[in-house]
C-alpha cells in the first residue's frame, strides 16, 4: 500500500521571518540600516613626522700653510750685514769719508731699535809701517767710528773698540788694491744678536 509523500515544509525567507515577528522588528531593522548608512569612517591617523636628516657638517678648514720664513730670514740677514759692513780709510788717515759716514748712518737705526745689541769695532791697517805705529793708527780709526755713533745717540757703553794694526788683513798681496782693503774698521756684534727680529 503506497503511503502519501509528505509535503515539504517551506523554508521561511527573511521576509517571512520579518512578518513572523511583526512590524516592530521591521522598524528596528530599518533604523539599524539607516544608522549604518550615515556612519562616518574614523579619520586616518596623522602620519608620524619624520625627523629631518641632519645637515652635513661643514668641512674642517684646511690647516694654514706654514709661514714662508724665507723673506724674514733674508731681512734678518740684511740687518746683520748692515751692522757688520766695514768702513775704509785712505793711507795713513783715520778720518771718516762721506762714504764711511753713510755706512755708519745705516747702522744707527738698528742700534737704536735693538737696545740689547753691543758691538765691537776693530781698527786695521795695511802692512806698511811699524807694528807700534799701525796699532796706534788702528786705534784712532776704531775710535773715529765709535765717536760718530755716540754723537748720534748710541750709548758709548754698547761699543767696544780694539786695534789689530796689521795683524788681521782681509786681502793678501803687496798691491794698492790689497792695501786699500786692509785699511778698515770691522764691526762685530758681541751681544744681543739673538734679539734681532726683522720687522718687529
Amino acid at each position: 500500500m503506497l503511503r502519501p509523500t509528505p509535503t515539504p515544509t517551506p523554508t521561511p525567507t527573511p521576509t517571512h521571518r520579518l512578518r513572523a515577528h511583526g512590524p516592530a522588528a521591521v522598524l528596528a531593522i530599518a533604523a539599524l540600516a539607516a544608522g549604518c548608512s550615515h556612519h562616518k569612517p574614523a579619520p586616518a591617523p596623522a602620519p608620524t613626522p619624520v625627523a629631518a636628516a641632519p645637515a652635513p657638517a661643514a668641512p674642517a678648514p684646511a690647516p694654514a700653510a706654514p709661514a714662508d720664513n724665507g723673506d724674514a730670514q733674508r731681512a734678518l740677514d740684511a740687518l746683520r750685514n748692515t751692522l757688520t759692513q766695514m768702513t775704509f780709510f785712505d793711507f795713513d788717515r783715520a778720518d771718516l769719508s762721506a762714504e764711511d759716514r753713510a755706512t755708519l748712518d745705516a747702522k744707527i737705526p738698528i742700534l737704536q731699535k735693538y737696545a740689547a745689541l753691543r758691538i765691537r769695532i776693530d781698527g786695521n791697517c795695511d802692512d806698511r809701517g811699524s807694528d807700534e805705529y799701525n796699532l796706534a793708527l788702528g786705534q784712532r780709526r776704531a775710535a773715529a767710528a765709535k765717536r760718530y755713533l755716540t754723537d748720534h745717540g748710541i750709548d758709548p757703553s754698547r761699543i767696544d773698540i780694539i786695534s789689530y794694526g796689521r795683524e788681521h788683513p782681509v786681502a793678501q798681496g803687496d798691491t794698492e788694491a790689497s792695501w786699500a782693503k786692509n785699511r778698515n774698521d770691522q764691526f762685530e756684534v758681541v751681544a744681543g744678536a739673538d734679539q734681532l727680529r726683522a720687522g718687529e
